[in-house]
């Protein structure tokens, strides 16, 4: 069948290169994608255009659309597509409301018993800072919708509330995303993220993986979209993984169920280890970037099975397996991100063991250039953690455009954490 793939970042190649390995892939297409992407056909469009994105998908006779960015998601362009008749992975409109509204997930957390951080919603300043002069420090403060990953502020000060409170609601930060916030209780603990196939009924988990956000070694410096993640994560187990399922992920499908809006396709878990056990952080409605590079090149069975699986309603038929050992996904950056950065510079890598899924770049003279903050991300897979993790900066060794910036320490966390040299 032919299969289309909606994005065009790192997320989007890890997805492509996994379907195209499935024997029951036909044409692979990728919209709009990016011109590293070779194992897909790529289609020129604006997913956001989503009468468009439809038409394109009936002339290329696609059996199957993954999906995967959370704007898409959010605009309705899984309703659109199963309305003229293609068939789709991903959640619809009303059920990506987990990630698209943090109130909304917070009040389905509530209702349905999952483990979460204590929660106020507030769409008035005055009320807001009322309350947070309450509170002890530090809080945390959230845009209710989408805000690309950076509409979080983790306040140490009452100031610094009222000053996060002030923009969000404002509509200066984030515009309607922000004119309604969540203000949270601080937790502490590491952080893992779980990603969960789900057609509704059935959850089956993939493995853990801890993600880096920070834009400098030793977690330091301004949030990104990611500089990398290893998978799986040493402090999350099948026990640990088991636990999840029963007290987090299939309450949430239940209650997504319950509400009206039932949840098919990828479930995302952001969940923070606290001393009383694992707490969710955030839903995402759709798979994560970087940990779907990490997660992805250690499964061995077939990716696009069971995302038909799921489309169909027949998940607990399939067995989802991994191979032993572990993986690690570092990200090239430009010099400068998430800040300004300079684009238009030349791309060579070589991928030297490793698997490289590219995301910022575009075509200029028949050369892959620079084009985005994040250019690509290599992933090494080894039998342990160290010996994957060693494999991944044996293969980011060079330059593959000039300024880039890489963390030097991704991985080294966990590998303390699970004891290995």
């Amino acid at each position: 069948m032919n299969v289309l793939v909606i994005g065009s970042g790192g997320r989007e190649h890890a997805l492509v290169k996994a379907i195209a390995r499935s024997p029951l892939a036909g044409t692979v297409y990728c919209l709009p994608g990016n011109p590293g992407m070779e194992e897909a056909v790529r289609l020129p469009g604006d997913p956001m255009d989503i009468a468009q994105t439809v038409r394109t998908a009936l002339e290329r006779r696609v059996g199957l659309c993954v999906v995967a960015p959370e704007d898409p998601l959010d605009q309705g362009l899984v309703d659109a597509l199963e309305a003229a008749g293609v068939p789709c992975f991903g959640p619809t409109r009303a059920a990506a409301r987990i990630e698209s509204s943090k109130a909304f997930a917070k009040e389905l957390m509530s209702r349905a018993g999952i483990p979460t951080a204590r929660y106020r919603v507030f769409d008035s300043l005055d009320e807001a800072a009322a309350y947070v002069r309450t509170q002890p420090f530090p809080l945390v403060v959230k845009a209710d919708g989408l805000a690309k990953g950076k509409g979080v502020v983790v306040a140490e000060s009452l100031a610094e509330a009222v000053g996060a409170l002030e923009d969000m609601l404002s509509g200066r930060a984030f515009g309607p995303s922000g004119v309604r916030v969540v203000i949270e209780e601080a937790l502490t603990g590491p952080e893992v993220s779980l990603l969960c196939l789900t057609d509704g009924e059935t959850v089956v988990p993939l493995l853990s993986a801890m993600d880096h956000k920070r834009a400098l070694d030793g977690d330091q410096g301004p949030n990104t979209g990611g500089m990398g993640a290893v998978a799986p994560s040493p402090l999350f187990g099948e026990a640990e993984t088991r636990q999840a399922v029963e007290e987090i992920l299939l309450p949430a499908v239940r209650a997504m169920r319950e509400a009206g809006c039932p949840f098919s396709g990828c479930l995302f878990a952001g969940l923070m280890l606290t001393p009383e056990g694992p707490r969710v952080l955030e839903f995402n409605a759709r798979f994560g970037d970087p940990e779907t590079q990490a997660v992805l090149p250690l499964m061995e069975s077939d990716l696009l099975g069971h995302l038909l699986a799921c489309r169909e309603g027949r998940l607990k038929d399939e067995t989802v397996r991994f191979r032993p050992g572990s993986a690690c996904c570092l990200v090239f950056a430009s010099g400068g991100y998430p800040g300004p950065f300079e684009t238009g510079l030349p791309v060579r890598v070589e991928p030297r063991g490793a698997e490289v899924c590219f995301a910022g770049v575009k075509e200029m003279d028949g050369q892959l250039v620079t084009a985005g903050g994040r250019v690509l991300s290599l992933t090494a897979v080894g039998e342990t953690l160290a010996g994957a993790v060693a494999g991944a900066y044996r293969a980011a060794d060079q330059q593959a455009f000039p300024g880039q910036h890489i963390r030097g320490d991704i991985g080294r966390k966990a590998l303390g954490m699970k004891g290995e040299a």
